[in-house]
């Protein structure tokens, strides 16, 4: 009788990665969805019934691959679902996508994650991996400008322990997640003074953190 040979820990952990993210790519390709419009994603969303949860997980995790205006899923999610729901299931689904960038660029090293990178996303991400800190980490998920994705890899390029990328994720991520979907579930009933007041709050928040990135030479 043949003896298996147990995988190791590293090739594990890689296949789940690839696996969940062959899987996610299955989901967009099954449905069709290819760019679409805020209204036509609102729509699919809904037409989803009780997928629709595992949807919008799927595609905040596709997020960490395939970069997409997360923003405008996150709106979607909050007029279908609420801010509550909403802000759950694009903060679980970005949580997933980031643990999975942040352990498969650890797993792979530098040479295979530039790779995958443009010249300009690569020295960003090598001026990221050398400034990488708890504090550095945190204040980066609250500034707009900065790619999420990009935080990620460098992360997992560092010796950043996972528990303070997992906090710091977390965290630092809720704002901007929890303004956009009450963005969209406020979309049909808001008033435009109020819907003017927190365009201008993000327009705002957007152009400190480019000046604090700047400022920092993180960008």
């Amino acid at each position: 009788m043949e003896t298996l040979i147990p995988l190791s820990r590293k090739t594990t952990l890689i296949l789940v990665i690839l696996a969940t993210a062959f899987l996610c790519a299955l989901l967009v390709y099954f449905v069709g969805l290819n760019l679409p419009s805020p209204e036509e994603l609102t729509i699919w969303l809904r037409g989803l019934g009780a997928w629709g949860p595992f949807a919008i997980i799927g595609l905040m995790i596709l997020h960490s691959f395939i970069p997409f205006p997360a923003e405008i899923l996150a709106i979607c999610a909050g007029a279908v679902y609420g801010t509550l729901v909403g802000s759950a299931l694009v903060w679980a689904g970005a949580m997933l996508g980031g643990l999975l960038a942040f352990y498969l660029s650890r797993l792979l090293g530098r040479d295979v994650v530039h790779a995958w990178l443009s010249p300009s996303q690569a020295n960003t991400l090598d001026r990221w991996a050398q400034d990488q800190g708890t504090f550095t980490l945190l204040i980066s998920r609250f500034i707009p400008v900065i790619s999420f994705n990009l935080v990620n890899y460098a992360a997992g390029l560092t010796g950043v322990r996972v528990w303070t990328f997992v906090w710091t994720s977390a965290v630092g991520i809720l704002p901007m997640t929890i303004m956009s979907t009450y963005l969209g579930s406020q979309m049909k009933t808001m008033d435009w003074p109020i819907l003017l007041i927190v365009s201008a709050t993000g327009i705002f928040v957007v152009i400190l953190g480019h000046s604090f990135a700047k400022s920092r030479e993180w960008i």
